[in-house]
């Protein structure tokens, strides 16, 4: 009998719930409208659903009238940010997913102790942007491999590496293990940088992985741990999908006969996840449904001071 097997955990993780809340919150507390630095999170189901009851996304603080409330989002944001922020007398409410905040603290602790930094992540990614701005003088981002090995650092040097939060486990453990053969001083903190919800997600795919012919990861293009999960399949050699909504899976996957995984990046909503398995049994409807726990979740973030 064929499959649908459903990873759990999947979807939203304690930094993204965070992060939403803290927009309807602000926007229940002090009505529309509610401007936010950045997408709160990569996924275009909630970017629309705030914008419609009155979040305002913005990428430039010029945008936001003085005196007005603004929310960064779960990525994070430089220092410089907050500083303009100040100088223009905005009210600023901060939904950074403190993961995140906890590489910003170590990446300017570390600087101030003479340290050279090397992130791990890709530079163009607005949680890569924000850390590099707490020491631009000291950071060097490497994405791959090759970049490690061009690197033309001494192994005299005070070295110390942390990752993007979103990163592929896989090929972030390529790179960490050429930096270390590299320079075989360097250090990091005494847990991984890649956040729980990332590394869970990516486990409990690898768990199914054996059991499956094809994988849609539910999640949106722009969302980085979303693609690490398809990444993480086709790297197994099982074909996968990355979808957005129901449309877009179709009768391609008729060409196939085997079981089929699905799970759905960090800021990804369950409806839309439903929504999707509803359209697979219309395609298939023999499919039985089947739920894989991988590990139980249950951290859980406080909201910012300002609305609890």
């Amino acid at each position: 009998m064929r499959k649908v097997i459903i990873c759990s955990p999947r979807g939203f993780c304690a930094g993204v719930i965070r992060a939403v809340q803290t927009v309807e919150r602000a926007l229940e507390k002090w009505g529309a409208p509610i401007y936010v630095k950045h997408e709160i999170v990569h996924n275009r189901h909630v970017v629309d659903k705030l914008r419609a009851k009155g979040a305002i996304f913005i990428e430039d603080l010029q945008e936001v009238p003085c005196n007005s409330r603004v929310i960064y989002s779960a990525h994070g944001v430089p220092p410089s940010v907050r500083e303009e922020a100040k100088e223009r007398g905005l009210i600023t409410i901060d939904a950074t997913c403190g993961l995140v905040t906890k590489i910003h603290s170590a990446v300017k602790m570390y600087a101030r102790r003479g340290y050279l930094i090397i992130l791990i992540g890709k530079r163009k990614h607005v949680e890569v942007i924000g850390i590099c701005g707490e020491a631009p003088d000291k950071i060097t981002v490497v994405e791959n491999i090759a970049e490690v090995e061009a690197l033309t650092f001494s192994t005299k040097d005070l070295l110390f590496y942390v990752t993007q939060t979103t990163l592929s486990m896989d090929d972030s453990a390529d790179m960490i293990a050429a930096l270390k053969a590299r320079y075989p001083q360097i250090i990091t903190l005494p847990s991984s940088s890649i956040c729980y919800a990332t590394q869970n997600r990516q486990s409990a795919l690898r768990n199914i992985l054996p059991k499956v012919e094809f994988v849609y990861v539910i999640g949106d293009p722009k969302s980085s741990n979303s693609n690490q999960l398809k990444a993480v399949a086709a790297r197994r050699g099982v074909v996968a999908r990355l979808v957005n909504n129901p449309e877009e899976i179709t009768d391609e996957i008729l060409q196939y006969s085997g079981n089929i995984g699905v799970t759905a990046g960090a800021s990804t909503p369950e409806d839309v996840v439903q929504a999707c398995l509803t359209k697979l049994q219309k395609l298939i409807p023999t499919l039985v449904v089947e739920t894989d726990l991988f590990v139980e979740e249950d951290t859980i973030f406080q909201l910012p001071k300002e609305l609890q």
